[in-house]
């Protein structure tokens, strides 16, 4: 079962689509089809590069485009909600069920309030999830109402999960426009993030670290 399966299953950009809507109308950054398939991606790419089996990295690539879908219920919990979607659309597609658990179990750990990397998939999703900071997330078109959320977000001009596997470390690159928000407005809603892609990488036998405009912080 392969990730153009998923991509084509007609519950998968259903639920994305939705899922974003809803946290559009209450105020959050996107959630949809963009930043699910970029978290695909980058979790895809940061296992690759670490040198982890062909198979993990096409689930890793799953769990991040399917990570949000729960998100089309509620946001609380949406971590929870969405494995158990995601196992609905996996069993349908004849996954084996060795694989739908730890799919689940990555998309149930990926929130930063109760989440753990309980596997390489996880901490691969994890990694991907947190890294994604981008102006183009920010929903909002009235920067006088931007919460510090939005603020950061559209501060955040470019954000590369850049992986040396020769080193084995994971490093964060952001670069941000200090005009719109500052290092410690940053350091204010992700720090908690950034303590979990230390734990995920370190999981994967690597090191973290964050840069910011050229500055390494961690």
């Amino acid at each position: 079962m392969t990730i153009t399966q998923v991509r084509n299953h007609p519950h998968t950009y259903a639920y994305l689509d939705a899922a974003n809507q809803q946290l559009k109308l209450i105020g959050y950054t996107e959630h949809g089809r963009r930043h699910a398939s970029l978290v695909g991606h980058i979790g895809a790419n940061v296992l690759r590069r670490l040198n982890f089996s062909a198979r993990e990295i096409e689930l890793a690539e799953i769990a991040g485009l399917l990570h949000d879908i729960g998100n089309s219920i509620n946001r609380n919990d949406h971590g929870q909600t969405g494995a158990i979607l995601a196992k609905d659309i996996l069993s349908s597609l004849a996954m084996p069920i060795d694989e739908i658990i730890t799919i689940m179990g990555a998309i149930g750990n990926h929130e930063e309030e109760r989440g753990h990397a309980v596997s390489t998939v996880a901490a691969a999703l994890i990694l991907a999830d947190k890294s994604d900071v981008h102006r183009s997330r920010v929903q909002n078109s009235d920067p006088t109402t931007f919460d510090i959320h939005d603020r950061v977000n559209y501060a955040a001009t470019k954000s590369f999960l850049r992986v040396d596997s020769e080193q084995r470390r994971v490093t964060l690159q952001l670069t941000i426009d200090t005009e719109m928000a500052s290092v410690m407005d940053y350091f204010e809603i992700f720090l908690s993030r950034m303590v979990m892609c230390r734990r995920a990488a370190e999981f994967l036998g690597s090191r973290f670290g964050l840069s910011i405009n050229d500055v390494s912080v961690l």
